[in-house]
């Protein structure tokens, strides 16, 4: 029996034997190549997919932020509204006290006397107590845009 040498086996080997040869030889080397590190990328997808990764992180870092700053101004709205309400609601009771007094009062039929004029007074200074940003009161901030004249209270009857 003669034992088989690699020039012998390569010369009986059929083309589909060689291919299955080549195919074996190239497993081998990129499991070994693979297992050192290399990387074959030819189209450098590595680099587009970790592009399109980050694109994505940064995309939805963005969107996390602005659902927060809305969750937020809805919050600021809601509290806002909730001090303008109760600024409304004391407003009104003050104001219905005020028209009960004056309307029940010895006077009312009267021109305006000097206890009334002093309850009006009171009544003033309740309203500004409450809502100091009123038209009219002494810490009245000005409602009148840049550039434009003065918004003055209309001068009292006389």
């Amino acid at each position: 029996m003669r034992a088989l040498t690699l020039p012998g086996v390569l010369r009986t080997l059929t083309p589909l034997g060689w291919i299955a040869g080549m195919v074996v030889v190239v497993a081998a080397t990129g499991l070994v190549l693979g297992g050192l590190g290399f990387r074959w990328d030819p189209f450098d997808l590595s680099r587009r997919r970790l592009e399109a990764a980050e694109l994505s992180a940064a995309r939805a870092q963005a969107e996390a932020a602005a659902r927060s700053a809305e969750a937020q101004a809805q919050a600021d709205q809601v509290t806002r509204l909730d001090a303008a309400l109760h600024t409304l609601r004391s407003l009104d009771r003050a104001t219905t006290l005020s028209i009960q007094e004056a309307r029940t009062a010895d006077d009312a039929d009267l021109p305006l006397a000097t206890d009334r004029a002093d309850r009006l007074r009171d009544h003033d200074r309740e309203l500004c107590r409450i809502a100091p940003d009123l038209a009219g009161c002494a810490a009245a901030r000005d409602f009148a845009g840049v550039g434009e004249p003065t918004v003055r209270p209309l001068p009292a009857a006389r």
